[in-house]
């Protein structure tokens, strides 16, 4: 490599990709710049070095984690997406939708929304390095009550979510439990929990068939239809809930059990998040890999049962009353949210970690792959197991139980039972519940700890370790109340409005109108480009700004239009005072948009015009190498002559350039190209 000045200018010779380059300025340079040259080690380019007082902060402030690899990043991912909502929310919703008919509106959704939003928030927050809560108010500030509109879902999911891993511990000290007994609890009849409507079915068909007719309380008079409930439907119902009729008659009684049960996961969940996320990449990979393990033996169990395949029939036959009632697409649509932890500010909290040059669209279609795989392999398994159920009890398979959160719970349990050593393997699915649902818990327990940090880091960055703890506490309070008799009725309407359904969707759709129009899918695009080198192309641009608004404007007025109120299974419906109280869980994180929008408006410096044009106008506090990689992107565009005197390089270390700088150097056929490069201003050439 070698390096003169000639003609007033300056021209340098060095190797890259095996060939020699010779870069030249014809500009004079003064005598500072005189004595500043460009090295190029040989088989080294490590990252660039400029000078420029924009890109030095005085006080950069304390200083935000960083994944260790980039593999922690993807099993993150896939723990906080890949968790109880493709295990336990799936197959229940696709049950009382119909099977097949909810799967179109699931794939539609995936296809237009999931996997362009899951890309556009995990891009965002590592563009930022900034969790949901400040994300939105950044891109747009007149926007910002979309943010603490997600705050407010990620609020209650995380109150209610935790309340499914209290369950699952229950089961499992259960399970232990039976090795003193002999006997999974509910594997027969004869407990004290059990009613006279107890059956426990056998193999053999014609035997059943005879002690339901001997049953004295087998059919409903009116229905004709046969009642009785297994051991594992009674165990869950007057066992783990102890629940009442219905939430007009209160909440009732405490159930110290699992309000003991709620501790501990709580406790196992702090435990994991209070370092922070980013330090606790391990133990995501074994959480996200450790329930593959389990589910693929599960599988191969399920698929031998006798009845498994009018089970996976009713899976994927379609319904077309199904298919056009309004419950069907805001469940099928919010599930692929729910599901795939959109709208949530877990994925730009995770991403936030990442470093600023990993490639995140990789990981964000591999990670949704792998989620609707999971979704689909966890409702074969449900769904070979109600068919088996069907089969033993002599009913169809659409009144074999009574649909509902607990369908996880009664169809794994009863196919347990069924296995040779039922008490080790009971220990083994119950661990992969708990897995599931701590994982997805504590990374979202971490996007509302840190989206709220980001929006105030000079007061709680420093103190991150006790607001976690203040969070935690306050959400185990909150829980406490579904661990009564009346809970479970309080945890269907939290999980139909607050977290899903109409909050969920809106959330969605103003955050993607404020990336998509108000800052612009095509400059969004541009910083996917410097980030990756690579730009989207012209299918995610027209999700971003038309298509997932569209599917999602969509779905959310059919859903008012056909309102259905929420139900518990197939036959209580609740009180007009808890649909009120429902509709209140679903506005209080709806009217944070509009409300801020009209805050934002008429308490503004200016006029409402001036107010309504900054408002709509992007204020980006970019991490350092978001900003250098801008002014790159613009360097690119414009031509290096203008802004090459305004690099003034260190001395007496070498310049260095980025390793997006090499990829958009060997990008082939584009405006980078090399050989392009010099006909950008006739002081700056490049020969070979």
């Amino acid at each position: 490599m070698t390096g003169k000045e000639g003609g007033g200018g300056f021209v340098q010779t060095f190797d890259f990709a095996s060939k020699t380059v010779t870069l030249e300025d014809n500009d004079h340079f003064s005598e500072e710049e005189g004595d500043n040259f460009i090295e190029f080690k040989a088989n080294q380019i490590p990252a660039i070095k400029i000078h420029d007082p924009d890109l030095e902060d005085g006080d950069s402030g304390p200083a935000r984690g960083e994944w260790s690899n980039k593999w922690d990043f993807l099993f993150s991912c896939i723990s906080v997406s890949v968790g109880l909502g493709n295990v336990w929310r799936f197959p229940y919703l696709c049950y009382e939708n119909g099977g097949g008919s909810f799967l179109i509106v699931y794939f539609i959704a995936m296809i237009f929304c999931g996997i362009p939003i899951f890309f556009q928030e995990v891009a965002i927050g590592q563009y930022l390095g900034s969790g949901g809560m400040t994300l939105v108010s950044q891109l747009c500030p007149m926007l910002k009550g979309v943010g603490i509109g997600t705050m407010t879902v990620v609020f209650f999911l995380d109150i209610y979510y935790c309340i499914i891993i209290a369950w699952s511990f229950f089961y499992l000290i259960a399970t232990f439990a039976s090795f003193y007994h002999g006997e999974l609890y509910w594997e027969n009849c004869g407990h004290y929990w059990n009613t006279d409507l107890c059956f426990r079915a056998h193999d053999n068909i014609t035997e059943n068939q005879l002690e339901l007719a001997n049953h004295t309380k087998a059919f409903d008079n009116v229905t004709h239809q046969n009642i009785t409930k297994t051991p594992v439907e009674e165990f869950w119902d007057h066992r783990v809930l102890q629940m009442n009729n219905g939430i007009e008659h209160g909440l009732g009684a405490l159930n110290w059990e699992l309000v003991g049960c709620l501790v501990l996961a709580w406790l196992v969940v702090y435990g994991i998040i209070a370092k922070g996320l980013h330090s606790s990449g391990k133990i995501i990979w074994f959480t996200a890999l450790f329930p593959y393990f389990v589910m693929f033996i599960l599988l191969g169990r399920a698929l031998t049962l006798d009845g498994a395949m009018d089970g996976l029939t009713y899976m994927f036959s379609v319904d077309p009353e199904k298919l056009i009632a309004s419950k069907t697409w805001i469940d099928g649509a919010s599930q692929i949210f729910f599901a795939y932890s959109v709208g949530m500010g877990a994925l730009p909290a995770l991403g936030s970690y990442n470093k600023f040059h990993h490639n995140c669209y990789r990981d964000a279609i591999l990670t949704c792959i792998i989620n609707t795989l999971t979704c689909l392999l966890a409702g074969i398994l449900v769904f070979c197991i109600l068919g088996y159920m069907a089969k033993l009890q002599g009913t169809t398979l659409d009144a074999v139980v009574n649909s509902g959160p607990g369908l996880v719970f009664l169809t794994y349990p009863d196919l347990v039972v069924t296995l040779p050593v039922s008490a080790l393997w009971a220990v083994i699915f119950f661990c992969m519940l708990l897995v599931l649902g701590i994982d997805s818990e504590f990374c979202n327990v971490e996007a509302l700890v840190t989206g709220i940090v980001d929006n105030w880091p000079e007061k709680l960055l420093k103190h991150r370790r006790l607001f976690t703890i203040g969070i935690s506490f306050l959400l185990f309070l909150l829980g406490i109340p579904m661990c009564t008799e009346g809970g479970i009725y309080l945890f269907r309407l939290m999980d139909f409005y607050s977290c899903s359904g109409m909050a969920l969707i809106w959330v969605c759709f103003f955050q993607t109108i404020a990336i998509g129009w108000f800052f612009g899918a095509e400059r969004f695009a541009d910083c996917i480009e410097q980030m990756t080198g690579t730009r989207p192309g012209l299918f995610w641009r027209l999700c971003w700004k038309y298509f997932a608004p569209a599917v999602m404007g969509g779905v959310f007025i059919f859903f008012v239009y056909s309102f259905e109120p929420a139900t518990y299974g197939k036959n209580y419906k609740y009180p007009e005072w808890a649909e009120i109280f429902g509709i209140f869980l679903s506005l209080s994180s709806m009217l944070w948009v509009p409300g801020y929008a009209l805050y934002y408006l008429f308490t503004g410096p200016g006029s409402l015009r001036e107010n309504l044009r900054t408002g709509l106008q992007s204020n980006m506090n970019l991490r350092k190498e978001a900003k250098l990689a801008s002014k790159i992107q613009q360097n690119l565009k414009d031509g290096f002559g203008p802004n090459l005197k305004r690099m003034q390089l260190g001395k007496p270390g070498p310049i260095h350039i980025s390793e997006s700088g090499i990829q958009l150097l060997n990008r082939e056929n584009s405006e980078f190209e090399m050989g392009n490069i010099s006909s950008r201003d006739p002081s700056f050439t490049i020969q070979e």
